[in-house]
């Protein structure tokens, strides 16, 4: 299959979407040191070190159990992309873990977090491996005009997967949050394509065609985009004396007006040690306060055709909230984004913390029903699995 070749220009917006009116404070820059910090009292920080002592302590008191990876599990697909750039509808398939490749009306082709990759971390030999299979491999997708990277962690930027993509799709634009470009560079990636944003920073990106391939009869003229950084509650790290070090980001993409909100990675409230049976988000504790953040993106820059939303890695939750939502954490977060639609990530690849792995969108249905929202406006789909939205 040959694709169709766009020369991409890439500028500031002609029209410049709504920021917050504090926005040139940049209260997430670390004041006192380097690198950035969540600046919201619904973000605790918990040191690297304080995390181990308590999950050593976990492990050793039998608290901490493994979920169960026998297969079955979450059903793989071999996944199926449109031939050509021609579509009328919003198109979205789940390829594992954060990574979603979208397809947007008018031709734009987007790839989020991709991690190609049996194991999510510096080594094939050691770390969390995969118990799904991966759908397909990066040269079946048809197209890639940008990837969007959340931010640096393993399960999220991959080295080996950055260079098949660079080297297959040259003509590829990368953006990432601050901090991040220099990462390329130093990889041996060429870092010409990648643009650095800032939350609430935005790009317009122009594709025009060059030469179009055989099988691609599209007579659309220019494709254009608006790809906007925006905040989350998380944090970042490649070793074990850079955290922080450079920012993490939640994104929107708007083209062929169409307009999704990747969530990457987030948190919503940090919740304390509860016993287990106790409901976090019940009257006790309804004054722990949660992350401002989503409602003044939806504010600003929704409402959204769809969000891609994380909905898993949170168990235990005393430890996990700050960084992770858990399902209730993300219907919060749908409302105040003020998606339309949304579809689940973050879940069913590799095993990162407690939580069964089937559980997270058993708990999500769990969720919508104490929102009092229908089931079919957030779902799940199985990793090649394919949605659609009008």
């Amino acid at each position: 299959m040959t694709s169709t070749l766009l020369h991409a220009v890439v500028g500031s917006p002609t029209a410049p979407s709504a920021q917050p009116s504090d926005v040139a404070n940049k209260v997430h820059h670390n004041k006192n040191g380097k690198g950035f910090v969540n600046p919201w009292p619904s973000y605790v920080e918990r040191t690297g070190m304080e995390m181990f002592r308590k999950m050593i302590w976990m492990r050793l008191s039998g608290k901490w159990v493994n979920p169960d990876t026998t297969p079955p599990t979450i059903p793989v697909h071999k996944p199926s992309f449109l031939p050509t750039r021609q579509t009328d509808k919003l198109r979205a398939t789940w390829l594992g873990h954060a990574c979603y490749y979208v397809e947007f009306p008018g031709g734009l082709r987007v790839l989020f977090d991709p991690v190609f990759t049996d194991r999510c971390s510096p080594y094939q030999w050691i770390g969390p491996k995969r118990y799904t299979d991966m759908p397909c491999e990066i040269e079946d997708l048809p197209f890639i005009d940008a990837v969007v990277i959340s931010h640096n962690h393993y399960d999220h930027l991959s080295h080996p997967t950055l260079q098949k993509i660079a080297h297959k799709y040259k003509n590829v634009h990368f953006f990432v949050p601050l901090g991040n470009k220099p990462w390329f560079k130093h990889m041996g990636l060429d870092d010409t394509n990648v643009h650095e944003l800032d939350w609430w920073e935005e790009k317009e990106i122009t594709l025009s065609p060059a030469d179009r391939g055989e099988g691609d009869q599209s007579d659309a003229g220019d494709v254009s985009a608006v790809i906007g950084c925006l905040p989350c509650q998380h944090t970042s790290a490649r070793t074990a004396f850079d955290k922080a070090h450079t920012l993490w980001a939640s994104w929107s993409v708007t083209s062929g007006g169409k307009k999704v909100w990747f969530g990457g990675d987030t948190g919503y409230r940090t919740v304390p040690e509860l016993p287990k049976e106790e409901f976090d988000y019940g009257e006790k504790h309804a004054d722990l306060p949660h992350c401002p953040a989503f409602k003044e993106i939806g504010d600003l820059r929704g409402p959204f055709d769809l969000g891609l939303i994380p909905i898993g890695a949170y168990d235990p939750r005393f430890i996990m909230s700050p960084m992770h939502a858990n399902p209730y954490d993300s219907v919060n977060i749908f409302v105040d984004t003020k998606c339309k639609m949304a579809l689940g990530i973050h879940w069913g690849t590799w095993v990162l913390t407690t939580e069964e792995v089937l559980e997270p969108p058993r708990v999500l249905k769990q969720a919508l029903k104490w929102k009092g929202l229908e089931e079919e406006v957030f779902n799940t789909c199985d990793i090649g699995d394919s949605r659609e939205f009008d």
